[in-house]
């Protein structure tokens, strides 16, 4: 029986000459992998609806010999284009998938994982500063994941406490007003790196030109 959900293409890649693997990450099913079955052949159903950040409603059949499921149907919902001529903006999301990827397990119902990662693609997609809202997206990670840092003993000055203090608590609304000064985002975003490669392990990828 095929199942449905909402869900973010996290990954994709060719698996064959006609089809590609595709990895998603859903509010109720979590991270989950899927095959497009001739996806890359010009006629395919699937043309023009998967690519990196999509957002879709699909549908899936389960495998019973391995973690990579039959996908069957896939109704776009939000594209993001811009991201597509921003390398910057896309570094930014490959290094916050490869956060969720260490700090979750696979096909367990990521809510509060989904929604960040979501919520971090529609603020670059905006035009964003994306060392800004990738660090709103690490901090808030880390909270609901039980992993907040103790602010007050982490040899940060008070007003990148401040700041850190509030990219905890506030919505995402209200911290598009926040205005950190270049030094306390630098700081604090240094030791937000720190902090997960002490405590998740390393994210960061290899650097472009």
């Amino acid at each position: 029986m095929d199942e449905r959900t909402t869900g973010l293409v996290l990954r994709l890649f060719p698996l064959t000459e006609t089809s590609l693997v595709v990895h998603w990450l859903s509010p109720d099913m979590g991270r989950i992998g899927t095959v497009a079955k001739g996806a890359r052949r010009p006629k395919s159903a699937f043309q023009g609806k998967l690519d990196l950040f999509h957002v879709a409603e699909f549908s899936f059949r389960r495998s019973r010999r391995s973690e990579l499921h039959t996908l069957r149907e896939v109704a776009l919902k939000e594209t993001f284009p811009k991201l597509r001529t921003d390398v910057e903006l896309l570094d930014c999301l490959a290094r916050a998938t490869r956060l969720i990827t260490r700090a979750t397990e696979e096909q367990t119902p990521l809510p509060g994982e989904y929604a960040l990662l979501l919520e971090l693609v529609r603020r670059l997609n905006d035009g964003g500063a994306g060392v800004f809202w990738r660090t709103v997206f690490e901090v808030k990670l880390l909270s609901i994941q039980g992993l907040a840092p103790d602010w007050e003993q982490s040899g940060l000055d008070l007003g990148s406490r401040a700041v850190a203090a509030k990219m905890t608590g506030s919505d995402w609304e209200s911290l598009a007003k926040l205005k950190p000064s270049t030094m306390q985002m630098d700081r604090l975003a240094k030791f937000v790196e720190r902090f997960i490669q002490r405590h998740i392990g390393r994210v960061t990828g290899p650097k472009h030109g």
